[in-house]
């Protein structure tokens, strides 16, 4: 799961998919990257669910959403993000024009405040490389490396600013006029 030169090791995971999804591309997809897919008929239609990596997407087809009663694709994501702590609703469409934009409005402000996170994609590559992405950097020895990583960028940029050397005269100034 490291990188070390140009050899990467491939990154597999666990996916539970709802039952629903396996006659469909992104299912495939998935399989192809080698990950262990199981399909469950226990989880809400449309789920592909990380399990190792803490993370849930809901598939929704912005067609789908705007030619159903709101209350029903509304009452879909609600029941999703009380059970998944950390959701994101995936909304595919071909374009997103004004009639997507204003359904992920009022998805927005329907669940602002709340554990989702709306994710526009254009088709099922887009989709796949999102939910993989994430996954990954979720993932415990990825986000392991990514904060180590943040934490010597951090200090780093402390220990080479010119605020932090300006600081640093100062106090030595400070100390040689005032020895307490």
């Amino acid at each position: 799961m490291a990188e070390s030169g140009n050899e990467k090791i491939k990154w597999t995971t666990t996916i539970i998919i709802s039952s629903s999804l396996k006659s469909y591309e992104v299912a495939t997809a998935l399989e192809n990257r080698s990950h262990k897919v199981r399909y469950s008929d226990s989880v809400e239609n449309g789920s592909i669910i990380f399990s190792l990596s803490g993370v849930a997407f809901l598939l929704m087809d912005t067609k789908e959403c705007i030619l159903s009663t709101e209350e029903i694709f509304l009452a879909k994501i609600e029941k999703f993000i009380n059970i998944h702590q950390n959701s994101f609703l995936v909304l595919s469409a071909a374009l997103h024009g004004p009639e997507e934009w204003k359904l992920m409005f009022r998805i927005q402000q329907r669940f602002l405040g709340r554990n989702l996170r709306i994710l526009p994609v254009h088709n099922t590559v887009n989709a796949i490389n999102l939910m993989c992405t994430i996954a990954k950097t979720t993932s415990k020895p990825y986000i392991d490396s990514i904060c180590y990583r943040m934490i010597t960028a951090k200090a780093y940029i402390i220990e080479q600013s010119p605020v932090w050397k300006t600081l640093q005269k100062i106090q030595l100034n400070s100390d040689s006029v005032n020895p307490n």
